[in-house]
């Protein structure tokens, strides 16, 4: 038997489900999507147009603040979606969501993109891919020769 000894320096090392690790995406995620909408306040001007009722090319209105927090709303609620549904319903909901985000996050560097924005939209798409990317390489149980369950990766 080959035991080796551990040593002052080693770190104990555990597994991490899927669903934690899609979860922790989805946290991330929604850090960079609010703190880059934050910003785009300091910019030059966005204020007022805010108290002057438009945001980009829209309109204020119930139905923009209604589809705004809709657009937060999912991806906030991805993060417990990820740990509660059963891992097949997990795993689709993850593939089709973060699919759905990343040309709409890029849509969101339409207009003046300042750099920040631009930074906040690469790493956003990032974790995006790393969603579809654990998502749809989520280990599989299959059953062995001898019956017993065996994990394997897509």
């Amino acid at each position: 038997m080959n035991i080796r000894p551990a040593r002052q320096c080693d770190l104990e090392e555990f597994r991490v489900s899927v669903n934690v690790k899609l979860a922790s995406l989805w946290a991330s995620f929604m850090f960079f999507y609010i703190y880059v909408d934050y910003f785009h306040l300091y910019m030059p001007g966005s204020i007022r147009e805010i108290i002057d009722g438009r945001v980009f090319l829209f309109d204020i209105n119930q139905g923009f603040v209604l589809a705004s927090l809709v657009s937060v709303a999912v991806p906030a609620l991805m993060i417990f979606l990820s740990v509660a549904l059963p891992s097949r319903a997990s795993r689709w909901s993850n593939l089709s969501v973060a699919t759905l985000y990343i040309p709409y996050t890029l849509f969101n560097l339409a207009g003046e993109a300042w750099v920040h924005m631009v930074l906040g939209a690469v790493v956003e798409v990032a974790l995006l891919l790393l969603v579809v990317r654990y998502a749809w390489t989520w280990p599989r149980i299959e059953t062995s020769s001898e019956g017993g369950p065996t994990l394997q990766p897509r």
